[in-house]
């Protein structure tokens, strides 16, 4: 299996998808980096782009407070993708970072082709709510 469905295959939102699955998940996917200390997304504004860290690490702020680091394997992007609306964060480079993106006319579709994703995805929102509700 080439390097990104190894990386794939090691997303717990892509837990349940299978290696031919994830070999045309990758093919949607591009390669994107970015340097320590870019702005990736910005709470409030909208966006249409969904990521997964391939190498290095991002922080989360909400309100300006830092809330999380990501690294290898977690994503980000996803909320907004779903509802079309703000970016609920603002995501910055802590690192030199590269990741694989795709755009909400991509990643739709995929969802509804895997439905296994979407109840692994279900379990990540409402865990980033129920800390969003812990933290305010």
């Amino acid at each position: 299996m080439p390097e990104i469905e190894e990386r794939l295959a090691q997303v717990r939102l892509f837990s349940g998808i299978k290696p031919k699955e994830l070999r045309k998940l990758g093919k949607r996917m591009s390669e994107r980096t970015f340097k320590e200390g870019d702005e990736i997304t910005k709470e409030g504004e909208s966006g249409i782009g969904f990521f997964v860290i391939e190498d290095g690490n991002a922080t989360v702020s909400v309100g300006g407070k830092i809330v999380r680091t990501l690294g290898p394997g977690e994503h980000f992007g996803e909320i907004a993708l779903i509802d079309s609306g703000p970016r609920s964060a603002t995501i910055v480079a802590g690192t030199d970072l590269r990741c694989r993106g795709m755009s909400a006319w991509e990643f739709r579709p995929f969802v509804e082709e895997h439905p296994e994703v979407a109840w692994t995805l279900l379990e990540s929102l409402v865990a980033r709510l129920r800390e969003a509700e812990v933290t305010s």
